[in-house]
């Protein structure tokens, strides 16, 4: 059974009275375990489809199903439950709460989630990424990858069946990206986690199980 599925998804934008379609007609499913990338030139659609799958945005037309459940008309109150047990987000901005520590940005989706243990798996997943001595500091006191580390702590605290994970190394060299992508992919592996990333990096492409290309607002296979 797919843990998640898109029946043919559009979205359109009206921009100066003119209709202009991003995503056409888009279908796909994913299967438990999955590692998928998207991939496609800037301004392709890859960002948006994103959030139609995962339920930050909605589509024109279409449905989508998350773990057999239709999450098309689902409102707010009912998605965010949903979205904070089930899935995990990397994006390429980290997104982080300044006023908050690398320990408690991590904490903060499972105390949300009521988990009692919550900075005890913080601190395992720290130390999982290297990070142990970083716990305590602030945002601003963190370098571009460690930031990304604790953002990817925060997607796996509560144990996500579906990762989305938008261009995490975009905004880091080649080195601290190569670190966060390989971290990404053995937590994936570890909790048995679907991951769905986009991104423009061939290297990353190839070690994915599945690869699609979004060109002119449709999905092919690469």
């Amino acid at each position: 059974m797919a843990i998640l599925e898109a029946k043919a998804l559009n979205k359109t934008y009206t921009v100066d009275h003119q209709n202009i379609t991003v995503l056409n007609d888009i279908s796909l499913t994913v299967d438990p375990g999955e590692f998928l990338v998207i991939t496609g030139s800037s301004g392709s659609g890859k960002t948006t489809l994103l959030t139609l799958l995962s339920g930050l945005d909605k589509p024109t037309s279409g449905r989508v199903f998350i773990d057999q459940q239709d999450i098309t008309d689902a409102s707010e109150d009912d998605l965010a439950p949903l979205r904070n047990r089930m899935i995990g987000f990397v994006f390429q901005s980290f997104h982080l709460i300044p006023s908050m520590s690398a320990k408690e940005n991590i904490m903060f989706p499972a105390e949300l989630q009521g988990l009692g243990n919550a900075e005890e798996k913080a601190r395992q997943l720290l130390e999982r990424v290297g990070l142990s001595d970083r716990a305590d500091n602030l945002p601003n006191q963190l370098s571009g990858g460690e930031k990304q580390r604790v953002s990817l702590c925060r997607a796996m605290i509560n144990a996500p069946k579906l990762l989305f994970a938008d261009e995490p190394t975009g905004n880091l060299d080649s080195k601290n990206g190569r670190i966060v992508f390989e971290q990404l992919v053995e937590m994936k592996t570890e909790q048995g986690a679907t991951l769905i990333l986009v991104t423009h990096n061939p290297e990353f492409s190839a070690t994915a199980d599945r690869v699609l290309r979004l060109r002119d607002g449709r999905l092919s296979q690469h």
